[in-house]
């Protein structure tokens, strides 16, 4: 078989096609993540001081400062 095979040329094609796929699929998985741990940083940030601002007057209020 020579290089100019079209056999040879269609696998690798087929071969190449198939290990960019593969790729594509992993950087799909890292960007979902990276979005999710993204949301997630943005909610804490959003409610993240009021969740603690309740922390602190339930212990307050336990403690009976308040």
């Amino acid at each position: 078989m020579s290089n100019d095979d079209p056999l040879q040329q269609n696998i690798r094609r087929t071969t190449a096609h198939r290990a960019l796929k593969q790729v594509r699929i992993l950087v799909d998985a890292a960007n979902a993540e990276d979005a999710s741990k993204a949301r997630a940083l943005r909610w804490m940030m959003r409610y993240g001081w009021m969740v603690l601002l309740l922390i602190a007057a339930l212990i307050a209020r336990f403690i009976g400062v308040i």
